[in-house]
């Protein structure tokens, strides 16, 4: 992937080429497992910011801070009822990419906003169906390179697919990481983290193993769809040191800066082995609904200097201006480097509906305001001058 390219789309596109197409056919697909998984229990978290707060600098940005009010006015909403019945996604994609102050780009991506014209006909696939990823390298491009090119052929040939895609997803992110560690031409201990979104229908399944973060917009609400896979963190500590892992200052066994990743394979050692270094996945469902107005995906060089919440702002600005995602990867991209990200940089912005989002209108206060006898007995003596 050639750094600095942006993208956005018109057909589908494994690196990040153009792809701009809307699907318009309706229909919810289910993506429980046959052992009839729930949804995972990750909560939503709104607007949080960076969980390493030690390097988060403030949005200083000013054309960019328009916070979301809790009391707002949605112009023309539909009800609930409607949105069940009614509300099929259009998906639209764009992405941009850049090498930043690091000397290498190890950054991969994928964008496949037409999932069947991708595989070939997409028998048994609802619509619209698509597929999107962000990973982020360490060690060398090999591994970032190498889930690239596979994660989806090894989502797409296990039997769970698609009646149990969950259980395919898990599954797929265990294979590709050993194949990997069987392409003895590549250098596997190269690493690298993967965050993966898969549409079908209504249904959105995201998968994360590392720090890479996925962020759905919400009516100007910013809904954090993964969880950061960092070695501090306490389910991950807890996790590590279970396995006989230890950490130093932050890095798994003094090495690594996240707790999850595919490849690595100097520290997770033979093949079946258990390792504090994990490649499965964490998961996330939900079904799409109008209010859903469109996903962030981003490498960890974003959400080092931006909190959720204000990426969501800006790309939901943007959006109502121009309508046009792969300006808004751009922006994003452009307003972390001035920030001054110490990392690569790859964001890719999944837009659910062919419109802008609409209009926020606060509505005016109803309160009546009053002041009390002790006021404007002062405030009688300040306009007479006493």
């Amino acid at each position: 992937m050639a750094p600095g390219t942006g993208c956005t789309s018109e057909t589908s596109t494994m690196n990040g080429g153009e792809s701009l197409e809307e699907g318009s056919s309706s229909g919810e697909f289910s993506m429980e497992d046959q052992n009839g998984d729930t949804l995972g229990s990750l909560n939503h978290n709104i607007g949080k910011p960076p969980r390493d707060h030690s390097s988060m600098r403030h949005c200083t940005s000013t054309s960019w801070l328009l916070e979301a009010e809790p009391d707002i006015m949605i112009i023309g909403l539909k009800s609930t009822s409607e949105e069940k019945s009614e509300f099929s996604p259009i998906l639209r994609s764009g992405c941009c990419s850049e090498k930043g102050p690091k000397q290498f780009m190890e950054d991969e991506f994928i964008c496949i906003d037409i999932l069947g014209e991708h595989v070939g006909g997409g028998a048994g696939l609802p619509s619209p169906a698509a597929f999107y990823g962000v990973f982020d390298g360490h060690g060398g491009i090999d591994a970032a390179s190498f889930v690239k090119k596979n994660i989806l052929k090894f989502i797409m040939e296990d039997s769970q697919f698609p009646s149990g895609t969950k259980k395919a997803v898990k599954n797929a992110f265990v294979k590709v990481d050993h194949a990997f560690k069987d392409a003895s031409a590549l250098d596997s201990s190269s690493g690298t983290t993967a965050l993966t979104a898969l549409v079908l229908g209504r249904v959105m399944l995201i998968a994360n193993a590392g720090d890479s973060r996925a962020v759905l917009g919400k009516r100007g609400r910013a809904i954090e769809l993964s969880k950061d896979h960092k070695p501090n963190c306490t389910s991950e500590r807890l996790r590590i040191e279970k396995l006989g892992g230890v950490i130093y200052d932050g890095y798994l066994n003094g090495q690594l800066s996240v707790a999850r990743a595919l490849g690595d394979w100097h520290i997770k050692g033979s093949k079946g082995s258990k390792s504090p270094l994990s490649s499965e996945p964490d998961l996330e469902e939900i079904v799409l609904t109008e209010e859903d107005e469109f996903l962030i995906m981003g490498c960890d060089g974003l959400w080092d200097v931006m909190s959720s919440q204000c990426a969501v702002t800006m790309v939901r600005k943007e959006l109502m201006q121009h309508n046009d995602p792969t300006a808004c990867a751009k922006g994003l991209v452009a307003e972390a480097l001035q920030r001054n990200t110490c990392d690569n940089l790859t964001v890719l912005i999944v837009c659910f509906s062919k419109d802008p989002p609409p209009k926020i209108e606060i509505p005016k206060s109803h309160r009546r305001r009053s002041i009390s006898a002790e006021g404007l007995d002062l405030l009688k003596g300040v306009l007479n001058g006493r």
